[in-house]
Formats: C-alpha cells, sequence, structure tokens
C-alpha cells in the first residue's frame, strides 16, 4: 500500500481484481438453479461450532415456514470480504449477508445495502446493546446488526498479584499509566525471564487494530479524525497515540512482553497478565480456575477503553426478499437463537433479553465485564469510514515496524499518509453513498 499513488489504484479495487474469478466459481458451484422462492444468505464458514449452530438455525427457521425457504452457503473467512465486493460488481449478492462489523461503511457508502430501520421489528432494535446499534449506523441510518458483540480485558492471575503485593483494579479505579510499568516490573522481579505480559503478538491481521488502538485511544489520540474532516495525519502520529505506541515498544523492546509463540504463556501460567478477548475464556478457566480475574485495560490518561464490534448481518440493496431476509435475521435475535451462537463462539449476546439468561453475562457472571463495558461507554467503534479496509492494514504495518524497533513516530507518519492519501483519491467519499442513502430513504 505504500506504492498506493504511483499505482492509482484503490484498496478495493485491488480485491476486485483478485477475487472475482474465485467467487464466481464459488458461487456458481453452490448456487445453481433460479433463486424462485429462495431467501439467499451468506455466511463466514468461521469455527465448526458456529456453523454447526447455523446451519441448524436455518433448519428450525425453515421448518416454521410453508413458503419462502433460507438457503446458506458458507465461504471461507480469510476470504470472505474480497469474494463479496467480487459478487457485489458480478450483481450476484444474496439476500442477507454477514460481514466483519468495519466493513459495513464501505458497503455503504458503495450503495450494497439497504437499511434496517423499516426493516427489522422495533422491538427487536430495543433489545439490542448500544454497541451493536452503533457499530451498524452510518449516516443516520441502521444498516446491520449482530447477533453477538465482543469483549476485550486483561485477563490475569490471581496468585501472582497477590504475590507481588498488586491491588486489583476495577472500572471506577483502573491501573494508571505509571502504575502499570510498575507493575510489570514488579511482577517481572519475581519471574524467570521477566517477561510477565502477553500481548498476543502471535495472533495477525485485525487483532492488532482491535487489541492495540483502544490503548492509544485510552491515551488521548486515535487512529484518524472522527469528525467530518476525516484525517490520519496529526492524529495517528500525533502526540498521543506515539505516546501510547511508545509505550507499547518499551514494553516489548524491555522485555516484559512474551512472544506467546506457543499460544500458551497465559493458560501454562508463564506471565501473570494477557490480553485478551472472550475467546480467550473458556480455555483460561480451565486452566486457572478461580484463580482467574477479568480486569480492565489500563488508563493512559483518559480513562479505560475497550474494543468492540464483530460479525454482523445486512439485507442486500438488490435483495428479492427484504421483508423475508429480515424475518430470517430477526429469528437470529430470538433470545435462544442467539444463546446458541454466544454458547458455541463464547462473545457477548447482542440482546438484554440473552444477557439476562447467560450464565457467563449476566449481572454477577464471570465475563459481566465486558457487558458494563459496551453499556457503560468504555467501548470505542472502529473508525466509521470507507476508509476502515486501509485503516487497519497501514497499522498492522506500523505495529510490525514499531515491534521490531522502529521509530514509533516515523512509522504511524508513514501509515497516516497513506491512509490520507486513500481518502483523498477518493474525495473523502462523497456523494456516491450519500446518493444512494438518499434513494434508499
Amino acid at each position: 500500500m505504500t506504492r498506493y499513488a504511483h499505482r492509482r489504484m484503490t484498496f478495493r479495487r485491488f480485491l476486485l481484481f483478485v477475487a472475482l474469478p474465485l467467487v464466481l466459481a464459488a458461487c456458481n458451484g453452490e448456487r445453481s438453479g433460479a433463486a424462485g422462492d429462495i431467501v439467499e444468505v451468506w455466511a463466514h464458514a468461521g469455527q465448526d461450532s458456529e456453523r454447526r449452530v447455523l446451519r441448524d438455525q436455518v433448519a428450525r427457521f425453515n421448518a416454521r415456514q410453508s413458503g419462502i425457504q433460507v438457503r446458506l452457503t458458507l465461504i471461507p473467512e480469510g476470504s470472505y470480504n474480497a469474494q463479496v465486493q467480487a459478487a457485489a460488481v458480478a450483481g450476484d449478492l444474496p439476500d442477507l449477508l454477514e460481514f466483519d462489523g468495519p466493513f459495513l461503511y464501505s458497503y455503504v457508502w458503495q450503495g450494497r445495502l439497504q437499511p434496517l430501520d423499516a426493516l427489522l421489528p422495533a422491538s427487536v432494535q430495543a433489545d439490542l446493546l448500544p454497541s451493536i446499534i452503533e457499530q451498524g449506523t452510518y449516516q443516520d441510518r441502521l444498516w446491520s446488526v449482530g447477533t453477538f458483540d465482543s469483549g476485550l480485558g486483561l485477563y490475569a492471575d490471581r496468585v501472582q498479584l497477590k504475590r507481588a503485593g498488586i491491588r486489583i483494579p476495577s472500572l471506577e479505579a483502573p491501573w494508571d499509566a505509571a502504575e502499570f510499568d510498575d507493575i510489570l516490573e514488579r511482577l517481572a522481579g519475581l519471574d524467570a525471564d521477566g517477561r510477565v505480559l502477553d500481548l498476543k503478538l502471535n495472533y495477525a491481521g485485525e487483532w492488532i487494530t482491535y487489541g492495540l488502538s483502544p490503548l492509544i485511544q485510552s491515551a488521548g489520540g486515535d487512529l484518524i479524525d472522527r469528525t467530518d474532516d476525516a484525517r490520519a495525519e496529526g492524529v495517528l502520529d500525533g502526540p498521543s497515540a506515539v505516546g501510547a505506541m511508545r509505550r507499547i515498544q518499551s514494553w516489548i523492546i524491555g522485555g516484559r512482553v512474551d512472544p506467546n509463540i506457543d499460544d500458551a504463556a497465559f493458560a501454562t501460567r508463564r506471565v501473570a497478565l494477557a490480553l485478551g478477548g472472550h475467546w480467550n475464556y473458556p480455555r483460561y478457566s480451565e486452566r486457572l480456575g478461580d484463580d482467574l480475574l477479568l480486569l480492565t485495560l489500563p488508563d493512559l490518561g483518559q480513562g479505560p477503553k475497550t474494543g468492540q464490534g464483530s460479525w454482523c448481518w445486512a439485507v442486500t440493496a438488490d435483495s428479492r426478499y427484504p421483508e423475508a431476509a429480515a424475518g430470517f435475521l430477526a429469528f437470529l435475535l430470538e433470545p435462544e437463537q442467539v444463546l446458541a451462537m454466544t454458547a458455541a463462539n463464547g462473545a457477548v449476546p447482542a440482546t438484554r433479553a440473552a444477557i439476562a439468561r447467560s450464565p457467563l453475562y449476566r449481572p454477577g457472571g464471570p465475563l459481566d465485564l465486558f457487558v458494563t463495558q459496551l453499556e457503560g461507554g468504555y467501548s470505542v467503534l472502529r473508525p466509521a469510514t470507507p476508509a476502515y479496509p486501509v485503516i487497519t492494514a497501514e497499522f498492522q504495518k506500523a505495529f510490525d515496524r514499531i515491534r521490531s524497533g522502529a521509530d514509533v513516530h516515523a512509522a504511524l507518519h508513514r501509515a497516516a499518509s497513506v491512509i490520507d492519501t486513500e481518502i483523498a483519491d477518493n474525495r473523502g467519499y462523497p456523494l456516491v453513498g450519500r446518493a444512494r442513502v438518499e434513494a434508499l430513504r
């Protein structure tokens, strides 16, 4: 992407070019025959447990219907967005489409979706977590909703914290930046190799943006200016963001972060602290039992922050059966269906009705911190802009340089420049999406 300006090719066009043959082959193989009274639904092929639940949900929904039926197509997760983009160009999108939340804004800008405001029952919308509504809203319309959200926090080993005399923080009294630095040193003094923190450096892709940007936001920075100006220079490479990333770099270069190559740093109690999400809880709980703590992230100056957002559903602009597609989505948001899916993937239930029935997430449950963060304004949405695919790709590249010891400001400035070039080359994403929105009102 650093050669983007010379090639004059947008990130989206590149994806369309390389993915079109793949998606046409996949769709021709799995969607033969006329659509007729079939509601076509595409979803990502996630964990095996998620696939089983979704297939069962389709079967249960179809058993209720005497007319229109749902037909499910699963697409590999790694190439999912590229294949969806290619299908859009080919005019071959389904009626109901699943996608990772931050890609919503690009799809809306391209005119690929239609609003859910009038399609999804008001009672269903009213039961959704505010974070679900926030992620799915763009240009003052609701375009997508998920059946689950995500949780991000700091897992801790109670035994190791107690041995080092470290207090247990809370949302109201989190560890501040200096205190957290001191905590790492105190834990390191009792640790064989001094590596006491797991940042999931073995993860790749979207995790880097999702997991680390809340620390930048806690320091008062961000990935991009979220006003209509929509620029990265002066923000991503501004003093607050640079300061946060220098601190993270100091943890890594200073030997306080375990590389977690075996993905077992925390589960084997090799480290005392681990940045992680809801998906880590089952294994951590099994290994540590009552010694497992779930804590808020440290406050780097502007209060503790956390990530939010996950896979979500939307009705496509060219759907032949938008009401039926929304009806299936409403079915997926019934408490029993939400709980079935979140039992499979461990995620935060998207509705208050389901949360109240969840052993993990209801008030007093071991993961209720995730709900409190999502409802209490501690979570930060990833930038709601069609430029997001470039933003996250460039931030990931910058982090790779920073973790290897590169100058932090230079790495972030390089990323900011590419992001701003993307926005400028698309004239700030005017009119195309907005004209489509107006046409759909």
